[in-house]
């Protein structure tokens, strides 16, 4: 029961007992930070350790004989393959913001709490420098920090699952026409933290798509698409199409649209609890594409939908101070938000 977003705070029931460590992927740099906490969540905290299978057939881990009896007593699993959503009581990043978004991916129902590091190029969302990790590791094992639930959106697309029949042969035997014959419906569902993004793909056509709110059609988008993201997202691909950014404790979802064909489309916020349906409009003169969070992406043809609505899962972000001090300062320092030379005062003249 949350009385005041503001104020979470981290608590445990019990002592946490595994830690899933994410290291973003060929990255030389960030091999001596990951040794180093490992280290110390093995060895001092004496906590079971998950990491990626593919992390440890880095060359440099693998040749890495010190490193050996650490990475014994390693839990590994494999993307798409291996369920470890309940056997995580907390995660910790390594890298930049994708390595958050990745956490968020491997988690489709409850998330634990997330530590960020800043070991990447951007960093809004990874607020803990890596110098002081002990201490700060610490706390979260302590149960002393506070919490930001950054919302996800609930993604199901339904598409239209069709196949190719034969039909009008000539006398000579040739095929006159292929025809697609739809045999059933395929659906797929998706935890997003940032976006969903629908586009014209490859295709020189504007793209044509309907956007309906709560069943009810409240625009066509004609241009180059439509963004639609949570207060999380609206920092990242929302900001550069022109959105406003919205702090993650905003129960909110964006639409945004991308390059449209009119002066007065503008970026819209709308309750957290609606539902949108994306769909091709009926005489769009082509396909779209939709990618989730970057990832993911798929065409779009006419009769398949995009549902979204908010997730019951949010990603529970871990605070360096509090949820407002760290997102003014990572607009501060990531975006340089409102930096401007200052404007020199008047001087003051002295009287006659």
């Amino acid at each position: 029961h949350i009385q005041d977003p503001a104020s979470q705070r981290l608590t445990w029931n019990k002592p946490p007992k595994s830690v899933l460590v994410i290291k973003k992927i060929r990255d030389a740099s960030l091999l001596q930070p990951f040794k180093e906490l490992c280290v110390y969540l093995t060895e001092e905290n004496n906590m079971i350790v998950y990491v990626e299978k593919k992390v440890l057939e880095d060359p440099a881990i693998a040749n890495d004989e010190n490193f050996g009896p650490v990475k014994k007593k390693f839990c590994t699993f494999r993307e798409d393959y291996d369920d470890i959503s309940n056997q995580i009581d907390f995660i910790i990043c390594l890298g930049g913001d994708g390595t958050l978004l990745y956490a968020s991916s491997l988690f489709q129902g409850s998330v634990p709490p997330v530590m960020a590091f800043h070991l990447g190029s951007l960093g809004f969302l990874t607020p803990f420098n890596f110098e002081n990790f002990q201490s700060q590791v610490t706390q979260v094992i302590e149960g002393n920090a506070a919490l930001v639930l950054r919302s996800r959106l609930k993604v199901k697309v339904v598409k239209e699952h069709r196949e190719k029949v034969q039909n009008g042969i000539e006398e000579n035997g040739v095929v006159a026409a292929n025809l697609e014959k739809e045999v059933g419906k395929q659906i797929m569902q998706y935890q997003v933290l940032n976006e969903v993004v629908v586009d014209r793909g490859p295709s020189s056509y504007l793209s044509n798509v309907d956007v309906f709110l709560d069943g009810h059609l409240i625009t066509t988008v004609q241009g180059d698409g439509v963004i639609v993201s949570t207060p999380t997202g609206s920092t990242a691909y929302a900001a550069a199409a022109g959105a406003s950014m919205i702090h993650p404790n905003v129960p909110a979802i964006m639409i945004t649209p991308i390059c449209p064909h009119s002066l007065s489309f503008r970026p819209i916020v709308v309750p957290a609890g609606v539902e949108l349906k994306i769909m091709l409009s009926p005489d769009a003169r082509n396909t779209a594409w939709v990618s989730f969070d970057g990832r993911k992406r798929q065409e779009i043809c006419h009769g398949d939908s995009i549902s979204i609505t908010t997730s019951c899962y949010p990603l529970p972000s871990i605070c360096f101070r509090d949820p407002v001090s760290d997102w003014f300062e990572s607009l501060a320092e990531c975006l340089h938000w409102n930096v401007r030379k200052k404007q020199n005062n008047f001087a003051v003249e002295e009287e006659e």
